[in-house]
């Protein structure tokens, strides 16, 4: 693992003792397939810095070790720091190909109960209010749904399913409407909600089958007044954990209660799930969360700046929000960037200097999609993860997937063919052999064919290459 300490800031053996203490907490087989290669880890003024090589790496970190990692590194430095997760493809090269088989093994575990089902580490905590939420052109309508879904009375949809690419507010849209829920009283009494994600829904529901406690399990769950359930996209596939969400979405419904969802694919286009929850989804309001537009940005920047304690002038804010237009995690490494910049010239940015430093960055990025977005959709789609197209496997559905994220980079963002190779730990010859199998299914009118746990399917790929455009626009 590379490891970048700024000596003006923390030394190196500051970062050794917080991977070390997090090695412990997780274990060596967790630790070398998440962090031995491929991420850096900085100690900063206020916060850690932790730049992976791509979302679906960038995702997993925060949703089950960001936490950790803080603790970590407020232990051994007395002094609470924020956790910062930035994208950083150039570390692609770092990972091998056995690193990424071990995540996707990791990530299979999880989310399908094979070996050892364990509940997570601890309880979703909520990091994100609806206070802090940015609203712009691009999540109004998401906002204003989530909104009167965390009031006290009952809004005219049930449920919320919010969608849309990796980055773009969705989880602090759900735990923002949960916090906001914690604090609401419907007839004299606090309103019961729980926030999850499906992975952490599917862990205890496999475990309370093994220990025998459903009767338990089903009480948490079905007297709830608000449910939000996040990474819909990880029950793909597993028959009955959704038949088991079947019953629990059926109980809240019925009763007038709320059911809020969130996944990287519209619910029709997420990979194996069964008909009647897929109705049951369409039948409330679907709403798609764009990438941040112009505005967006500029004040997601301001607000992220002054959390930072990072005073940039208003032409800086205004270049960064023009020309990064990816996603939130996109724009706070710029930030990240422009922090160590502020040390080192004792604290003034001016426009010529962030252009000149942040100029190799802004082009990695100057793109509304990224392959990272691609990913996610096809992985949603054909019922896999983002972790299965990066491994070695060659199923298939998996081929398929990888193939079809292949093409999309290609026709969608400007990145070469081995930077799409490093991406997703191929070789250039590999890339372009999957584009080249595409664009000769399109200009034959040809049928993509995979296989799914209900037997063979197939779809004309000029079709499907249309759907999933349109999903990652």
């Amino acid at each position: 693992m590379t490891i970048a300490a700024d000596s003006l800031r923390a030394d190196g053996a500051v970062v050794q003792n917080i991977l070390a203490e997090l090695q412990t907490r997780i274990g060596p087989q967790k630790y070398n397939a998440w962090f031995r290669h491929g991420v850096r880890v900085d100690v900063e003024d206020g916060h850690v810095n932790v730049a992976v090589p791509n979302p679906f790496v960038g995702n997993w970190i925060e949703t089950h070790y960001r936490d950790m990692i803080a603790e970590a590194a407020q232990t051994l430095t007395d002094k609470e720091r924020a956790v910062v997760v930035t994208i950083d493809p150039a570390l692609s090269g770092a990972v091998g190909k056995g690193q990424l088989d071990k995540q996707a093994e990791i990530v299979e575990r999880a989310t399908t109960g094979r070996g050892r089902a364990r509940l997570p580490d601890r309880p979703a905590g909520l990091r994100y209010r609806l206070a802090d939420f940015i609203v712009g052109a691009s999540n109004k309508l998401a906002y204003s749904a989530g909104l009167a879904m965390a009031g006290a009375s009952a809004p005219s949809f049930n449920p919320l399913f919010v969608h849309g690419p990796c980055g773009v507010g969705k989880t602090h849209l759900l735990q923002g409407i949960c916090n906001a829920a914690s604090r609401t009283t419907v007839r004299g009494r606090r309103v019961g909600w729980r926030y999850v994600t499906a992975e952490q829904f599917t862990n205890e529901f496999i475990t309370a089958l093994r220990q025998k406690k459903l009767p338990e399990f089903r009480g948490r769950y079905r007297k709830l007044d608000l449910l939000a359930i996040d990474d819909v996209h990880f029950l793909a596939a597993k028959k009955a954990t959704q038949d088991e969400f079947l019953h629990t979405f059926n109980a809240i419904e019925t009763a007038g209660r709320k059911v809020v969802m969130a996944s990287d694919a519209h619910p029709r286009l997420v990979g194996d799930l069964n008909e009647p929850l897929v109705s049951r989804f369409v039948a409330g309001m679907v709403v798609k969360i764009e990438p941040p537009d112009r505005q967006t940005r500029l004040g997601i920047l301001r607000r992220r700046a002054k959390k930072m304690k990072l005073k940039l002038p208003q032409d800086v804010l205004e270049y960064i929000a023009a020309h990064v237009r990816g996603s939130v995690r996109e724009l706070e490494g710029t930030l990240i960037k422009l922090t160590a910049l502020s040390a080192l010239e004792g604290g003034k940015i001016t426009l010529p200097l962030a252009a000149d430093a942040l100029a190799e960055y802004l082009a990695r990025t100057d793109s509304a999609v990224t392959l990272g977005d691609i990913e996610a959709v096809a992985a949603a789609f054909f019922g896999i993860t983002p972790a299965d197209i990066h491994s070695s496997r060659r199923t298939r559905t998996v081929s398929a997937a990888r193939m079809i994220t292949m093409f999309l980079a290609r026709r969608h963002t400007r990145m070469s063919y081995p930077e799409i190779g490093r991406f997703t730990g191929k070789n250039h010859s590999s890339v372009v052999l999957a584009v080249q199998r595409m664009e000769k299914l399109l200009s034959q009118g040809g049928e993509l064919k995979w296989m799914s746990p209900a037997g063979p399917k197939s779809m004309p790929a000029g079709r499907l290459v249309e759907m999933l455009s349109e999903q990652i626009r």
